[in-house]
């Protein structure tokens, strides 16, 4: 691209420098072309021949403007023709050079900007695509098979592979975690049934009932999981919701489980209506308010407050409980992580699956620790058309 912009305007250059120096000499051929009767006239017999010349009786004729006399010998002629045409040459030659330096700064300006405007669809793309889950983004660029295109593609197949694992191992999640959930119903069953029935020795009752409660934890883990895959897998039918509608349903879901643990939960809600999946969107209240009730101390509360903020709806919850370090909370939001310094009994996935389920809605969750102890923790989520009753609030 710059050799072809360097070869058309040296050419252009050399081509309209050869046609001024083409005009400035015919401009002044009048300068070097001897008029008619350069030879002198005959003069009178005994009067001495000067070799003198008489311009008033030259056939050429001056050009308008000029004034000065013209030269009597060729090397005066010679001399004002040199002068005049390279005195005029320089000056169109600057001229044409300021032009053609402001048209090569045009042209690197256009081609630079095309070539950026290129690497900034780039930048864009892996900016959205590390702040959320859509994988399914491709550049697509077009133009010259140049450096830019190749890295474009290059990016475009990096993000195929990536597609085809997270959704391979999405797969994978959902459909073992599906096919785990029968054996375990069986087992629970098996071991509810005899116990129902009385027909199990004392001394083995403890052991049954550790049995059981294992297979209830498991049974919450496959759940998780399979919510965790759902919230990723993207596909979505979005309807109506509102997340203070939402919001209500969990705090009556945890009311007792709150009350048992001695954590107060207060709420402030107001109309937040959105649109999406409204079982994903009722896991994104439960496992927030879950999450701020069960890593909590007794006497301690848990506030749920929804609303709108400019062009977000947002449903927040803030909790007491442990002092948390800010270096430590990204990781509450990885798969099982459960917080190495305060010996969590939770599952590890309640972060998880939240953040997973709003990335999918195109949302944004953030948390904040409490410098008292405690977490904040928010999720915007795209504002659908407000409509519905007016918000509620209660404690």
């Amino acid at each position: 691209m710059t050799t072809s912009v360097f070869v058309v305007l040296g050419a252009g250059l050399l081509l309209l420098n050869w046609l001024s120096s083409r005009q400035l000499i015919e401009d002044n051929r009048y300068l070097v072309v001897p008029p008619a009767d350069l030879i002198p006239a005959a003069e009178p017999p005994g009067v001495p021949n000067t070799g003198s010349l008489d311009p008033a009786r030259s056939p050429v004729p001056l050009p308008p403007g000029i004034s000065k006399p013209v030269p009597t010998t060729p090397a005066e002629a010679f001399e004002d023709f040199q002068h005049s045409v390279l005195n005029d040459l320089l000056v169109r030659s600057l001229l044409l050079l300021v032009l053609f330096t402001a048209l090569a700064a045009l042209l690197a300006w256009w081609a630079g900007r095309r070539s950026l405007h290129r690497l900034t669809q780039v930048t864009g793309a892996a900016r959205r695509i590390s702040a959320g889950s859509n994988l399914d983004e491709r550049l697509g660029l077009s133009g010259p098979h140049d450096e830019v295109r190749e890295l474009g593609d290059t990016f475009d197949a990096m993000l195929d592979r990536l597609d085809r694992s997270f959704t391979a191992q999405r797969q994978f999640t959902a459909h073992a975690s599906h096919e785990l959930r029968t054996p375990l119903t069986l087992q629970r069953t098996a071991l509810e049934i005899p116990l129902a029935q009385g027909r199990v020795p004392s001394d083995l009752k403890p052991a049954l009932q550790r049995a059981l409660d294992a297979n209830a934890r498991t049974e919450r883990l496959i759940d998780a999981l399979l919510t965790l895959a759902r919230g990723e897998s993207e596909t979505l039918t979005p309807d109506p919701v509102d997340l203070a509608d939402v919001a209500g349903d969990a705090v009556e879901d945890l009311t007792e489980e709150a009350r048992t643990v001695d954590v107060r939960i207060t709420t402030h809600l107001a109309p937040a209506p959105v649109a999406g999946d409204p079982s994903l969107l009722r896991h994104i209240a439960l496992n927030l308010l879950a999450n701020a009730v069960r890593h909590n101390h007794p006497g301690g509360t848990a506030t749920v407050a929804t609303g709108v903020h400019e062009k977000l709806a947002f449903i927040e919850v803030v909790n007491t409980g442990p002092v948390l370090d800010p270096g430590e909370i990204p990781t509450l939001f990885e798969p099982f992580q459960r917080g190495a310094k305060h010996g969590s009994k939770g599952l590890g996935l309640g972060l998880a699956v939240v953040r997973a389920i709003t990335l999918t809605h195109h949302g944004k969750v953030t948390a904040t620790p409490r410098p008292g102890g405690g977490l904040a923790v928010r999720v915007h989520l795209p504002r659908r058309n407000p409509s519905g009753p007016p918000g509620k609030g209660c404690e």
